[in-house]
């Protein structure tokens, strides 16, 4: 039986569709969320410069936006918690996860939450810190717990936790892939709703 050139191509087709990374345009297909919107904050612009100067990446810009509206440290002390569920930084990082995964804060218990208050006041020390504990955790595993806390890393899969996810991944890809990468830096804001927990 003879083969010929159409048969051989037909035959690696579904080896080359296996193999063929996922397109940018595949990566920005919308994803099933609740409202979302945009508006311009005077300033925003500036503090996204200021996080990026300490290292922050579009992922970073994503979770302070949906966290605090100005990306700051400005809301109630430990975000209304206290002990491992006390939240610190612009990111709002809970205690509990932080004593886990960073050196920096190794052999400390839930008393001595007070000590992650020094990430509301120094900024690149936050960012440091998030990406230590992300690399820890691994970034799905560090979604979980960091909107969930310990239950959310002992069960990372809930809806709630991909909610938050694909509201963090929306804002990134609104700053970063759309409009050319120019809401890196500009006074936009972007949100989801995503109930605060």
């Amino acid at each position: 039986m003879r083969f010929s050139a159409y048969t051989a191509l037909l035959a690696i087709v579904p080896a080359l569709v296996i193999c063929t990374p996922v397109l940018e345009a595949e990566a920005l297909k919308p994803r099933t969320l609740g409202a979302t919107g945009s508006y311009t904050i005077s300033g925003l612009g500036n503090r996204k410069k200021q996080l990026i100067a300490c290292g922050a990446n579009e992922l970073d810009l994503a979770i302070a936006m949906l966290e605090t509206e100005r990306m700051s440290t400005d809301y109630t002390y430990g975000d209304g918690k206290s002990g491992d569920a006390a939240n610190f930084g612009v990111f709002k990082q809970n205690w509990g996860m932080l004593r886990q995964s960073v050196s920096r804060y190794s052999g400390k218990s839930a008393n001595d939450y007070n000590t992650g208050a020094e990430l509301n006041s120094n900024l690149c020390l936050d960012i440091q810190l998030r990406h230590e504990s992300q690399n820890h955790f691994g970034e799905g595993l560090w979604f979980a717990g960091h909107r969930n806390g310990a239950t959310g890393l002992s069960n990372p899969n809930t809806q709630d936790i991909q909610n938050y996810k694909d509201a963090v991944y929306w804002i990134r890809n609104q700053l970063y892939y759309y409009n050319n990468g120019v809401d890196m830096t500009s006074d936009v804001r972007f949100w989801v709703d995503v109930p605060a927990i």
